[in-house]
């Protein structure tokens, strides 16, 4: 296609690719922290009940003349005696002398503040019957994210990458600030929601600005750069939550950063990609001459004018003045399948995810350690996923990432509960072929997918992975029925998904497809209906037809019935 070699001619991988890519980038670093950080700001410390105003310790025995035991010896969290109990409790840990009886904690709560000086859980009382709502903060969040990804991935095609990811960052830096500083837990939970909502668009514009900036040898290297600054995040978060352990500080310490970010992104060139789809010729222009400058190729960047531009650009002069809406992914039949199998992808890699990273007090260590080690299995599992998508392309390694992390997650639910080391070691490796899972997922809609609708198509992708981190936490209820039930369903979940991968085209190597047109001449459906891929340069006397005579999207979707 010619706009990749408008890029080249402007420059390549220039000054202005280098600069911007790097500081679109750096807000992915503070993502993590977001996204994982109820981890330590809504951790769960030892607790039990407060005794009541009018017992004397002193003379009633001290504290445990009021909390019963539980069967494992430990004080209980929730219920204390209705009078003060003397003597050596009864086996079953609920009695002392056979006469006591319990109530639940009617004077609040004492906590062990000992690595967890203040948390959302400490500050509400967020635990016993009230334990849920820890929960339904994070879910909230999530959804928040879902919303995010649909309208802004909207909004991004219509108004442009630059404006919708200037009004991400401020969005986060306010949203965030007004949390740290939430008066109560309705407040907390609206500003995170609101959080999610931008947080989810700046993770889909971050690529698909960068993408679409970069040539194309240059895609996969963006992708992983990405994924591996979300990993340096994860480093980042352990490190800030070990030193600043006071929730309130520690959410206005991720979030004050978005005002910087803010500042900076005005300076943001808007994609000229996304111009020239939208039928706007003389921005495109205007945009490529910029960055031809910045580049030190001014002489390149003067012998561009409109003619030139129409003649390489017809293709998308013509078929991007009809901008595309998020209805266009059901109705035409290609798009059709191709959102339908992404989905499935999106949804059982969050899904699955989110199982893992979401419950960091079940490994039975230190919650700052465990938080070190997820994040650096992540740094071997994306160099491997790097490899894989450079040199054998994004579906085999979309396909082995979403395998080997089902086995891993399946095999750790028969593994008996003693053997913490085992199920520690294949929950670290499961969730780093999660990782490069969501590293090969971003890249590959990022490419798939028409530039007309490719961040509609990347925020529905992403509302389905937000669907996978919503039902998860409630997937991990069904451990009351068996222990290991939310394991066998977090394995075979991306197990199954795997499967749909061989119905996707292949990317390596394919410029940015611009038209649905462009997406089928690489995407041959048999009569048998398995997926074959034309070689390069070989195309059907109707395909070269097709391209001669190339149509806005909404016609071509209605004129195409057997895709």
């Amino acid at each position: 296609m010619a706009f990749n070699d408008l890029l080249k001619q402007v420059g390549g991988v220039g000054r202005f690719q280098q600069i911007q890519v790097t500081l679109v980038i750096l807000p992915v670093l503070l993502m993590a922290s977001h996204n994982t950080l109820q981890n330590f700001t809504a951790a769960i410390p030892t607790h039990h009940c407060r005794p009541p105003t009018h017992a004397n310790l002193s003379k009633d025995g001290g504290l445990e003349a009021w909390l019963p035991r539980d069967q494992q010896g430990r004080l209980e969290s929730c219920l204390h005696f209705t009078s003060p109990q003397w003597g050596p409790p009864f086996p079953n840990g609920t009695e002392a002398n056979g006469t006591g009886a319990t109530e639940p904690c009617t004077n609040g709560w004492i906590y062990d503040n000992s690595t967890f000086p203040s948390t959302i859980v400490t500050e509400w009382d967020l635990v016993c019957s009230h334990r849920a709502l820890r929960q339904m903060a994070q879910s909230l969040y999530m959804v928040g994210v879902l919303l995010g990804a649909m309208m802004f991935g909207y909004l991004a095609d219509r108004l442009g990458r630059r404006k919708v990811l200037i009004l991400n960052y401020l969005q986060t830096a306010v949203s965030g600030t007004c949390a740290a500083f939430a008066p109560n837990f309705a407040v907390y939970c609206t500003f995170r929601l609101l959080s999610g909502m931008s947080l989810a668009s700046i993770s889909l514009n971050c690529l698909t600005l960068n993408v679409e900036w970069m040539p194309i040898h240059t895609r996969a290297h963006v992708g992983t750069t990405i994924g591996y600054t979300y990993t340096l995040g994860q480093f980042l978060l352990a490190g800030l939550a070990y030193a600043v352990p006071h929730w309130r500080h520690l959410q206005l310490l991720v979030s004050v950063p978005y005002f910087a970010f803010f500042i900076y992104s005005w300076f943001f060139i808007e994609s000229a990609r996304w111009y020239a789809s939208s039928g706007r010729l003389d921005f495109t222009l205007r945009a490529l001459q910029r960055v031809a400058r910045i580049n030190g190729k001014q002489d390149e960047g003067a012998k561009l004018s409109m003619e030139v531009l129409q003649g390489s650009l017809q293709k998308e002069l013509t078929t991007g003045k009809g901008q595309a809406s998020a209805i266009e992914l059901l109705r035409c039949p290609t798009l059709r399948r191709l959102f339908l199998c992404l989905s499935m992808l999106w949804f059982a890699t969050s899904f699955a995810y989110y199982g893992l990273v979401m419950d960091l007090q079940g490994f039975g260590v230190s919650m700052y350690l465990i938080q070190v080690i997820f994040g650096a299995v992540d740094l071997p599992a994306k160099l491997v996923c790097f490899l894989v998508i450079n040199y054998l392309g994004r579906r085999p390694a979309q396909m082995a990432s979403l395998l080997l992390a089902g086995i891993c997650i399946l095999v750790n639910a028969v593994v008996p509960q003693d053997q913490s080391i085992v199920r520690t070691s294949l929950a670290v490796l499961g969730k780093g072929c999660l990782a490069s899972s969501f590293n090969c997922i971003f890249l590959y809609t990022g490419e798939v997918y028409p530039t007309m609708i490719r961040q509609t198509g990347m925020g529905m992708g992403s509302t389905m992975a937000r669907v996978g981190s919503i039902v998860s936490p409630l997937v991990s209820m069904t451990a009351e029925l068996y222990p290991s039930v939310p394991l066998f369903i977090y394995g075979a979940v991306p197990v199954a998904a795997s499967a749909v991968i061989v119905l996707l085209p292949e990317t390596l190597g394919q410029p940015l497809p611009d038209t649905v047109q462009d997406l089928e001449n690489r995407w041959v459906p048999t009569q048998r209906g398995a997926v074959t891929h034309p070689r390069k340069g070989k195309l059907t006397r109707q395909q070269r037809e097709q391209q001669k005579h190339m149509v806005p999207l909404q016609a071509s979707a209605q004129e195409k019935t057997g895709l």
